[in-house]
């Protein structure tokens, strides 16, 4: 015969055990001395280090002279304590615009200029209404961060916007003195053009509807445009990363399947020369790591 005792006994483990599956995850300690860069996991809430980034150095992109001098200085002087401001990076797609920022970030910390590392974060788009979150763990570090938001953009019924406005400019704290934050988009002004075509035909005052849409851009003090590569700036690319890998092949040849891969995919960029390179170097049986 089964003990009373013994059976509640059981019945209170099994109570407890199910009452700890309910509990929110405990998000494992940031360690911000371990790594760069980090991926930042907005459930639980924690920066994920990242050893291994996916970058290119940054004199192997090509076309962009003017706005990468433009990104590096003012990663500079963000890194060294003076005034720096945001910046969206937006234009044509496949011109390196997240390229740049993952290259300046380590440009500048390969400079060794600075006492501390500058740290890069990338946050993903669908968790920008976690930036205060966020921000409440990096205001208090001897750290500078770079937040980064690759391909950002809202749809129609998105309102996360508003938290990125507060959080890059509108709030009562404002941004922390150690952060700045770096996007890239295909818009200009982050919003799709129907939407703010909407709120400019169906508000009551639409010029201040689309204001409070567009507003969200001008957060950004630094607009940096990326346009389609000519020719001559597609070569250019490919010539570059033939020579960074040794990539062995006679001059003209290399012009002509450059050329020709550019045709097929129906536009030239930096990753169209990226991708003509990789398939060359498959060709070749050269390796394209370091």
């Amino acid at each position: 015969m089964t003990d009373p005792i013994d059976a509640l006994n059981t019945k209170l483990d099994l109570l407890i055990a199910a009452i700890n599956q309910l509990a929110p995850v405990r998000p494992p300690k940031t360690d911000l001395s371990a790594a760069d860069c980090f991926v930042w996991q907005a459930n639980p809430g924690f920066l994920e280090p990242v050893h291994s980034v996916n970058r290119v150095e940054i004199d192997l992109i090509r076309g962009v002279d003017r706005v990468r001098d433009i990104l590096v200085e003012n990663t500079e002087r963000f890194a060294s304590g003076f005034p720096a401001n945001n910046v969206l990076l937006w234009g044509a797609r496949g011109m390196g615009k997240s390229s740049l920022v993952k290259a300046s970030h380590a440009a500048i910390n390969a400079s060794g200029k600075f006492e501390h590392p500058l740290k890069l974060i990338e946050i993903h788009r669908e968790d920008i209404d976690t930036l205060p979150m966020l921000l409440s763990i990096l205001k208090a570090s001897a750290y500078r961060f770079i937040l980064f938001c690759d391909d950002l953009s809202f749809d129609h019924d998105d309102t996360s916007y508003k938290s990125l406005k507060a959080a890059l400019e509108g709030g009562v704290e404002g941004r922390p003195g150690n952060v700045i934050f770096y996007a890239t988009s295909n818009r200009r002004h982050l919003l799709p053009r129907d939407m703010i075509d909407n709120e400019r035909s169906t508000a009551i005052n639409p010029s201040e509807a689309v204001e409070e849409k567009v507003s969200l851009s001008d957060r950004f003090g630094l607009w940096l445009g990326f346009h389609k590569c000519s020719q001559d700036d597609y070569l250019d690319m490919v010539n570059g990363y033939a020579r960074h890998y040794k990539l062995d092949v006679e001059p003209e040849t290399l012009r002509a399947e450059a050329l020709e891969w550019a045709t097929t995919r129906g536009s030239r960029s930096g990753r169209v020369a990226w991708q003509f390179t990789q398939d060359l170097a498959g060709r070749l049986g050269k390796s394209l790591n370091g």
